[in-house]
């Protein structure tokens, strides 16, 4: 079984021709090429690249680039923006794109007065579900409005990123209780039209690594959501200043806190199936 990572967020240095967006504590760069070189040296054979809403928006046009340059070690996924009238032709547009399985939407509570019955978020609910991609979406710190998005679209797939749980961004900046809203995480794994990524759960160790702590928290999510619906990942450039990518990859690589076939389903498995794709290094 190929080992997937489910997100990674690969980017070239912010210059005047693709100027960023804002300026995350992230590398200066980490270009689709340095993103290969990262996953050759731990043994990640592909991984979904979800173009950097902080650094692009809306704009694809990068992990285009990347994905067309390695095509078989990348599938893609756009953020697409509620408030575009014409946000079904640009989901439309994007399914004739090589290497497109998904498109994403953020529904934390950066997004003031988005609502979860917002009529953008119904249109691309509906036209993704037409199409035949599932929607990626963020709601950590907003989980209720998530789950009431889930509900009001039972025919679309949805992949809820990074567990539903905030994460932070530096070392410093971790909650004393980073997995209070757990309970509320596994009362969503009663939605069959939801799978989940087990994605950035490094970042939320007291720890240090192989960050022992996360597997109690981790057993129970998969244990409630069945690991076929559990998708491991990264969250690689975002997770940068609290663990780099070989510290990501290996406490799964290397646990014994998962069987052997747990581990195909939750590094790869479970990914291929969601997306319909999977990498070849030949």
């Amino acid at each position: 079984m190929p080992i997937i990572d489910s997100q990674v967020h690969a980017y070239e240095a912010n210059t005047p021709k693709r100027p960023w967006h804002g300026v995350p504590n992230w590398p200066p760069h980490v270009t689709g090429d340095e993103m290969v070189a990262a996953m050759d040296k731990v043994g990640v054979d592909g991984a979904i690249f979800i173009s950097a809403f902080s650094l692009y928006q809306y704009d694809a046009s990068y992990a285009v680039e990347v994905q067309r340059k390695h095509p078989k070690r990348f599938a893609l996924i756009k953020p697409v923006d509620p408030a575009d009238p014409k946000v079904g032709e640009v989901i439309a547009e994007w399914k004739k794109q090589p290497g497109a399985v998904a498109v994403r939407i953020m529904l934390t509570t950066r997004e003031a007065g988005l609502r979860p019955d917002d009529p953008g978020l119904d249109r691309i609910a509906r036209e993704a579900a037409r199409h035949g991609f599932p929607v990626n979406v963020l709601f950590w710190g907003n989980i209720d409005a998530g789950t009431t998005l889930i509900d009001r679209h039972p025919n679309t797939r949805f992949i809820v990123d990074h567990m539903a749980i905030l994460q932070p961004r530096t070392r410093d900046a971790l909650a004393a209780d980073p997995w209070a809203d757990l309970p509320k995480v596994l009362a969503l794994a009663k939605r069959k039209n939801a799978l989940i990524k087990v994605s950035g759960a490094c970042t939320l160790s007291h720890k240090p690594y192989p960050y022992p702590d996360i597997w109690d928290p981790i057993r129970r999510l998969i244990d409630a959501w069945g690991i076929e619906r559990c998708l491991w990942g990264t969250d690689w450039t975002r997770a940068f200043a609290v663990v780099n990518y070989e510290q990501a990859v290996e406490p799964f690589l290397n646990t014994d806190k998962l069987t052997n076939s747990e581990r195909a389903m939750l590094m790869g498995g479970a990914c291929a199936k969601a997306y319909g794709w999977s990498p070849s290094k030949a």
